[in-house]
């Protein structure tokens, strides 16, 4: 296989070329692409529709493959939205003076270029290359194979655009699906500036275990909904339904429902409707002799079924008798991504709150909202479990950097 380095120098270049460019023109830029991806929609789904073909549909993956043309219009949306988010590049984060009348100011600034390795979402390509032209940093991309025609098609599409629109077309590249390519980009000290992964646990650990290049840490999914002795049944009846029906393959789906002894009584009729989607539930003891004749796809828990991202339509359902137990139980169990509590207590949520330990925390609302674009921040890159610069969904503040600016009339140091 030939080396990669090659390209990565002409990614390199091109982002010091896209530094140059003024806000206004990438933006510009940006919104002329979404019109040209609704243009192209018809080339793009059949590129998909090969990728498509190629997977069994019930894979838990074939949803994050698949696109439609409504999918398509949400990406443009986002590409839009993206576009007239104002620029994360040239903020002046902090500044002041030192009694020698040296100023410093702390600019953003961007990474450079940043490495994206990704599973089967070809939604990602897209997200990515927006999120880092408007940082202003080149974007290398590496696709798994199973999305390997959908990919190839957009970054062909992207690149001949921004060709003719006078940008370099090495701001964004395609690397080769081989592990190789993989394998080459995380050594690249001096060529790539930060990677990012995004899929499996399997796929997120090896990137961290053996990357030389800097990573941000995007982890899985392992998500809770609680419902607390003071919570609203059918509250809880509804986010349970929508966090685990609404696209079982995505990392803010539900994998397990905790509900507290005491409101086992109402444990029967927040799971029915669950039935409706063919939802199998794998219940621990107390939930399972509740559940047992009265729903129809049950399973008994084993010590498996829970801390485990089922990405399908699997949950599991464990009951706790305190809220420090639950608190407890999802500290270890969960992934550090997305945890809800629903709850009418206001000293129960402020102890959830403050104690869960997750990038996202919510109060009587849905974790399908764990998402860049429901943030407000037009699209992501990636939801960061990890605490060390990055948490939660990342979008432009997160990928871009700083640099200190220090003026003055003279001063030296002896």
């Amino acid at each position: 296989m030939e080396s990669i380095i090659p390209i990565l120098k002409e990614a390199r270049e091109a982002s010091r070329h896209l530094a140059r460019k003024g806000s206004g023109e990438v933006d510009g830029m940006l919104v002329a692409l979404a019109t040209e991806i609704e243009r192209n929609e018809a080339g793009i789904l059949e590129a998909n529709s090969r990728d498509l073909a190629r997977m069994d549909e019930a894979n838990p993956m074939y949803d994050r493959l698949k696109l439609t043309s409504g999918r398509l219009h949400d990406i443009a949306a986002d590409m839009r939205s993206v576009a007239a988010l104002p620029s994360p590049l040239g903020v002046t984060l902090a500044q002041w003076e030192r009694p020698n009348g040296m100023k410093i100011r702390k600019v953003s600034v961007p990474f450079g270029v940043i490495g994206v390795i990704y599973e089967a979402r070809p939604n990602v390509t897209f997200d990515v290359f927006s999120l880092c032209v408007k940082a202003g940093s080149a974007c290398v991309l590496k696709g798994g194979s199973d999305a390997r025609e959908t990919n190839e098609f957009v970054v062909s599409m992207l690149r001949s655009f921004l060709a003719d629109r006078g940008f370099d077309p090495a701001v964004v590249t395609l690397l080769p699906v081989n592990h190789e390519a993989t394998a080459e980009m995380l050594h690249a000290v001096g060529y790539v500036d930060l990677i990012i992964p995004r899929g499996s646990r399997r796929l997120i650990d090896f990137v961290r275990d053996n990357a030389r290049v800097p990573v941000i840490e995007t982890g899985a999914g392992v998500c809770h909904t609680y419902l607390h002795s003071s919570g609203r049944a059918e509250v809880a009846r509804e986010l349970v339904f929508n966090a685990k029906t609404r696209r079982p393959g995505v990392c803010n789906t539900l994998d397990t429902f905790i509900i507290d002894a005491s409101r086992l009584g109402d444990l029967v009729g927040i799971c029915a409707p669950l039935a409706d989607k063919g939802v199998e539930i794998y219940a621990d003891e107390r939930a399972y002799k509740i559940l047992e004749g009265r729903y129809p796809f049950l399973c008994k828990a084993t010590a498996d079924d829970f801390g485990r991202e089922w990405l399908s339509l699997r949950m599991s359902v464990a009951v706790t008798d305190s809220i420090d137990e639950t608190v407890a139980f999802i500290n270890r169990y969960g992934s550090g991504h997305s945890e809800c509590i629903v709850a009418e207590d206001a000293d129960a949520i402020e102890v959830f709150d403050r104690d869960v330990d997750a990038a996202c925390v919510y109060d009587n609302v849905s974790t399908a909202f764990t998402d860049g674009g429901q943030f407000g921040f037009g699209a992501e890159i990636g939801i960061s479990t990890q605490k060390l610069h990055a948490r939660g969904p990342m979008a432009l503040p997160e990928i871009t950097t700083y640099k200190y600016i220090i003026s003055g009339s003279g001063q030296t140091r002896w």
